[in-house]
């Protein structure tokens, strides 16, 4: 699960189901206290490159950033308004150069920018994250990115993310003490450009994600969700489809299955009104949802809340991926196996759905739960040796 909004979740919550399945003498004898994490900047751009490993230290729940070596500093108590940080900025390498640091068990990000610092303020809740959808965020105009991992006594979940928005392209890779190195997040020869051009020529308002600074530099395209915050994608862009799939279920069952390891665990969802219940295989009503608006969709939250629970938030997360994919209409029995049929609607995710079709190996995180069947960009290994981020071309 990948849950931008709600900050830091997404390799936490895959460590967390994952904790305990790699089997290596003992987890904690495996997995040392810091790994190499080696950036190559295969950008071709000139700009300096600046670093930053920030998040949460797993041993004590102390959040901060890590400098080059591994070692740990926490956040000064903040202010209110938001006091400046410290600088965390660690230098990056530069164009056709690398550089290696070292990660600590954390669950954090690793950003990146090109060009500037980016500027962190912290309160009396912590650290203040870039919020690029607001135009008076100060990083708004800075190319930037980046990574999410955990570190943990049980390996690591790096991955590459689209959730909050497409900007500087990068992949990740893993090599474990023992086989192959493993990578994700490479965009395909063109890949960049295409997505660009792809999401510029859609209509409906898709193009107005796209956002470009006053030299002429593309930074980004915001994620729908927040791409509706900021009044540049309409609300009701999903209505209609969220309408048929209303009228669906009010006459024929839509069948969950949310574990894959649990094949005969399955809930039952018939709509009723504006509410869709829920029942288990014995008839009793276990959760129901009210009927969706288009930022609950893209963001997997508000009407589609997912609390970490092993009901309501299998569920949610399930029909997410449906909403998003647009399989819901198609396939009675959620989630689908493969991927041939998602986003095939007129009504669909164009954001996640162009990312996707410019991936190498066509993974990536364009909704928060796009891990529903494994069609993320996350690499893990639990026995890890380096990690590996790559700056890649801007093409």
């Amino acid at each position: 699960m990948h849950v931008s909004r709600k900050v830091f979740s997404l390799v936490a919550a895959a460590a967390t189901a994952a904790a305990g399945l790699t089997a290596v003498a003992t987890a904690a004898e495996a997995v040392p206290a810091t790994i190499p994490l080696t950036i190559t900047n295969n950008s071709g751009r000139g700009d300096a490159v600046y670093i930053y490993n920030l998040g949460t230290e797993l041993s004590t729940g102390r959040q901060g950033w890590a400098d080059a070596n591994g070692g740990f500093h926490p956040w000064p108590a903040g202010g209110n308004p938001p006091t400046p940080a410290p600088d965390a900025s660690i230098a990056g390498p530069g164009n056709g150069q690398s550089k290696t640091i070292q990660m600590p068990k954390f669950s954090g990000r690793v950003y990146f920018s090109y060009g500037q610092k980016l500027v962190f303020k912290v309160t009396t809740g912590g650290l203040v994250q870039p919020a690029v959808q607001n135009p008076s965020d100060p990083n708004v105009n800075i190319l930037f990115n980046w990574s999410e991992y955990t570190l943990n006594d049980s390996g690591i979940w790096l991955n590459s993310t689209q959730v909050d928005f497409v900007s500087a392209p990068y992949n990740v890779g893993v090599r474990p003490v023992s086989g192959a190195t493993k990578t994700t997040g490479k965009l395909k020869p063109g890949g960049y450009n295409g997505f660009y051009n792809s999401l510029r020529s859609q209509g409906g308002g898709w193009a107005n994600l796209i956002r470009t600074r006053s030299d002429g530099t593309i930074v980004r395209a915001l994620a729908p969700g927040h791409g509706i915050e900021a009044g540049a994608l309409p609300a009701t862009v999903l209505s209609d489809y969220v309408n048929r799939v209303w009228t669906k279920y009010s006459s024929s069952t839509l069948t969950v299955t949310p574990f894959a390891n649990q094949p005969n665990l399955k809930y039952f969802g018939r709509v009723s009104g504006n509410t869709m219940n829920f029942t288990n295989s014995a008839g009793q009503v276990v959760t129901s949802f009210q009927k969706p608006d288009s930022d609950s969709i893209f963001g997997c939250y508000k009407l589609l809340d997912a609390p970490n629970d092993l009901v309501r938030g299998p569920i949610s997360r399930t029909l997410c991926a449906g909403y998003n994919r647009s399989t819901l209409l198609t396939n009675p029995n959620q989630p689908d196996a493969t991927d041939s049929g998602f986003y095939q609607d007129g009504v669909t995710n164009q954001y996640s759905k162009k990312i996707h079709a410019q991936m190498v190996d066509g993974k990536a995180y364009g909704f928060a739960f796009d891990d529903v069947g494994a069609h993320e960009s996350l690499v893990n290994d639990g026995n890890p040796a380096q990690a590996y981020l790559t700056l890649d071309p801007f093409n």
